[in-house]
């Protein structure tokens, strides 16, 4: 053999060893992996893209903008043992939400709902989230009303919502809420927001306006963002300045999207499975509320389950689920439970 053969086959496997030792280096790595931030732009497209038309949830309506279950926050000192940092949240429904993703500090988080009215709600509060300074500035802008004096990032939630029951509700607050709320997803965050979602924000925000903290007759706002786990701690996303700088955060960093999505359709999870694969991405946890109960009602719950197998999971991925027939006692008749979703969905592959 020549030596300028010699010489071309040592090139080439230099070559070829130097290929590997990039795509196997951080940098490279890091290209595939969750983005530390999405840009406008993509968390459109991710929403929407992924997104199905909105239907109709029997057990919801318009009203449905907060949570009924006093005893959610009970799983999460059991959820921080079993679930591991940096991976992706998955949820349904409304504020909830906020408190598990508190607790657990995802990566990033994706909010599906099969009613498109739950969209325009979390675009709603992400203007908030983003356009608040602390909880306070917060729960001005979500009740439209004015911030009573000597409230600070140090007051305790009970205080904060004590403080705010004394306070009038303001319609011309509410105007100017509503229209800094629309300009900050429309024109600084240019999101190319349809009409009818914008008519749906304003309606849903009207109802924030219009009822205070009690959106339904029990719990109230106050109730849920005061109750506490079974040891007597206070979780939720506002019971401290901490908690609620983690959703501030990742809601600033685009990194908190809303999906409209029938858990047993055809597309919306499985196009969530694709984006988070494609990004060697791994689920951390899966709030299901008590949709699993209407699943099986209407036949799908094995399609639901066969669209949740093709997430990227591994032993530490965890269901978070509601369950009705409680028994009433501390918090209401809703009980939390947890479970492993790759060992419950082997099964569907």
């Amino acid at each position: 053999m020549s030596g300028r053969l010699h010489r071309s086959i040592r090139l080439v496997i230099a070559m070829s060893l130097a290929m590997l030792a990039l795509s196997s280096s951080p940098r490279a790595r890091a290209s595939s992996e969750i983005p530390d931030r999405l840009t406008d732009a993509e968390f459109w497209a991710l929403s929407q893209d992924s997104s199905e038309p909105g239907g109709y949830f029997r057990a919801a309506d318009i009203t449905n903008l907060t949570s009924n279950e006093m005893r959610f926050l009970d799983v999460i000192p059991d959820l921080l043992t079993r679930v591991k940092p940096g991976g992706v949240y998955l949820g349904v429904g409304p504020e909830q939400n906020y408190t598990y993703i508190a607790a657990i500090k995802p990566k990033m988080a994706i909010i599906f709902d099969i009613r498109r009215g739950n969209l325009d709600l979390q675009l709603m509060y992400k203007a908030m989230f983003e356009l608040s300074k602390d909880r306070a500035d917060f729960v001005s802008m979500l009740f439209a009303k004015p911030r009573p004096p000597g409230l600070s990032s140090a007051s305790t939630v009970t205080d904060i919502f004590s403080a705010f029951a004394s306070s009038e509700t303001s319609r011309a607050l509410y105007e100017k809420n509503l229209a800094a709320i629309k300009d900050f997803l429309t024109k600084t965050r240019r999101l190319p927001v349809p009409a009818r979602d914008l008519e749906g924000l304003e309606t849903v925000y009207q109802l924030f306006y219009t009822s205070g903290y009690y959106l339904r007759a029990s719990p109230s706002y106050w109730d849920l963002m005061t109750t506490t786990d079974g040891a007597g701690v206070m979780r939720s996303y506002l019971a401290t300045e901490a908690n609620f700088l983690v959703m501030k955060d990742l809601q600033s960093r685009n990194l908190v999207v809303p999906v409209v999505g029938n858990f047993g359709g055809p597309k919306a999870i499985r196009a969530v499975a694709q984006f988070l694969k494609s990004r060697g991405a791994t689920v951390a946890a899966f709030y299901l509320s008590n949709v699993e109960q209407y699943l099986m009602q209407d036949g799908i719950w094995n399609t639901f389950c066969q669209n949740v197998s093709t997430l990227p999971l591994d032993a530490s991925s965890t269901f978070i689920r509601s369950q009705s027939g409680g028994g009433g006692g501390r918090g209401g008749s809703f009980i939390s439970s947890l479970g492993p979703m790759a060992a419950e969905t082997r099964t569907c592959r």
